[in-house]
């Protein structure tokens, strides 16, 4: 890795610490490259998968141990029903030709209430703009089409920060520097940074027994055929 790719890691990951919370017992999931993210924070997990998509290839991991990364098409997760309960996207939301597609398939893997965290290219930042930075590809998002996309795929943000405020370069002098650009640039031009993260919760809305109870009552009430004895006695 690089030296700007290190000091890249570095500041997203200072940034993603408040993110992760408890995940002791939780089924934890790390879409795109998101690997390098989850080896300290994932481990009170119960289980942890890497799930890499083919615009990047796939490696082993954990380093050592039995691997648990696989790749995959990012539509169609390998995974049943509800059983994510945390997920950390890096690399993914802004490389898949299906972004909405891919949200929904989160959406069904995860468990109600489940925790979504997304790395995604700023797109009024500079790194989108350079090609030295693998944010640089793929599609940038602004915070208001995030917004959007995550209410079209049912999830609710709860939380938003940023990172990488420096501009993507491998001069000594900027890499030095990285940290008080952060520091400036949290202060001065929040939305300006090279990457946005956003925190957002699954929707899962329940039907209300009275509504439920409503649609099963019959529109109409069904009128009882007449008796035979009822008929003898209305006789002419």
């Amino acid at each position: 890795m690089s030296r700007l790719g290190q000091a890249s890691r570095r500041l997203i990951a200072h940034r993603l610490r408040d993110r992760f919370g408890d995940l002791k017992g939780a089924t934890v999931l790390g879409l795109g490259f998101a690997a390098p993210y989850l080896e300290s924070p994932a481990d009170g997990a119960e289980r942890s998968l890497v799930f890499m998509m083919a615009q990047r290839g796939v490696m082993h991991w954990p380093e050592g141990q039995p691997n648990a990364a696989a790749l995959v098409e990012e539509c169609e997760l390998p995974l049943l029903e509800s059983t994510v309960d945390f997920a950390l996207v890096i690399h993914g939301l802004e490389l898949t030709d299906q972004p909405s597609e891919m949200l929904r398939e989160l959406w069904r893997v995860m468990s109600p209430q489940g925790r979504l965290v997304m790395v995604v290219p700023n797109r009024r930042g500079l790194w989108a703009r350079s090609d030295v930075t693998p944010f640089g590809y793929g599609q940038p998002y602004s915070r208001s089409q995030l917004q959007q996309i995550l209410k079209e795929t049912k999830f609710s943000p709860v939380g938003w920060s940023q990172a990488l405020f420096m501009p993507p370069s491998e001069r000594s002098l900027m890499l030095k520097s990285a940290a008080a650009w952060e520091r400036f640039g949290l202060r001065t031009s929040p939305a300006f940074s090279g990457v946005i993260i956003v925190e957002a919760v699954k929707q899962v809305y329940a039907v209300s027994a009275r509504k439920r109870s409503r649609r099963m009552l019959p529109r109409l009430r069904p009128a009882l055929a007449p008796s035979a004895a009822k008929l003898k006695r209305t006789e002419p």
